[in-house]
């Protein structure tokens, strides 16, 4: 392990130098195994912070204070301690560079890691595909990566940022807090009309509610890519 970053209260990024691991495409995720000294061994699926060629690879980690993995990779590992990771994984939930269509991304919580990858994959690229990522979190001390997405929203013409907090609201916020709902759905992503690549990512219940209105707001299925939280 390289080196670590507080993302928010309760999460934190983790750089990890993998000799050999060449790089990988935005939005795929990995394999971590912890082995305790008895033996035990845990394993955890998570997605991928970074993108593109490269042997470093960077997570985003938010903490289940009853989980078995996730609280070690929060609170107490140390630059320096090994882990052992097999990937990267899945070519389904992926952006390409050199895709030109409008795409729009929708995450809820630590469901922006793999769409912070695809963004960063946007940027890094020079992409001119009109990029849009709907962000929806408990509140304005829950959101990773917070200052390069606002920065990369101002540098670039072809990024919007939205925010939706479904706890509290920064200071002077145009609204209450809620949930995303079909309103604020149409008012804040892509419309059907376009035919954008979709891809949501967040807990099980925030990814069906959305794909759902999603498709009700006439996307097409297949269009509207998902992928859900997994294990602690």
């Amino acid at each position: 392990m390289a080196s670590t970053r507080t993302e928010t209260p309760s999460a934190r990024s983790i750089m990890v130098d993998v000799p050999g691991w060449g790089g990988n495409l935005a939005g795929q995720h990995l394999d971590l195994r912890l082995t305790a000294p008895d033996g035990y061994t845990a394993v955890r699926s998570y997605s991928i912070a970074s993108a593109g060629p490269g042997d470093r690879v960077e997570l985003a980690v938010d903490k289940f204070p009853d989980g078995e993995v996730s609280p070690y990779l929060v609170d107490d590992i140390q630059k320096g301690d090994e882990l052992e990771l097999r990937g990267p994984l899945g070519g389904w939930f992926v952006w390409k560079p050199e895709q030109t269509e409008s795409v729009q991304l929708i995450g809820g919580g630590s469901g922006v890691v793999p769409l912070i990858a695809m963004v960063r994959s946007h940027a890094a690229s020079g992409s001119t595909a009109p990029f849009r990522l709907l962000y929806s979190v408990r509140t304005p001390q829950d959101v990773f990566f917070a200052d390069e997405l606002r920065a990369l929203a101002e540098s670039s013409p072809y990024f919007d940022l939205n925010f939706v907090y479904t706890r509290a609201v920064p200071a002077n916020w145009p609204s209450k807090p809620g949930r995303i709902s079909r309103e604020i759905l149409e008012a804040s992503t892509y419309p059907a009309s376009i035919s954008p690549a979709v891809f949501v990512c967040g807990p099980t219940g925030f990814v069906e509610s959305v794909a759902n209105i999603l498709v009700a707001l006439g996307h097409e299925p297949t269009s509207v890519k998902t992928e859900r939280f997994g294990g602690k």
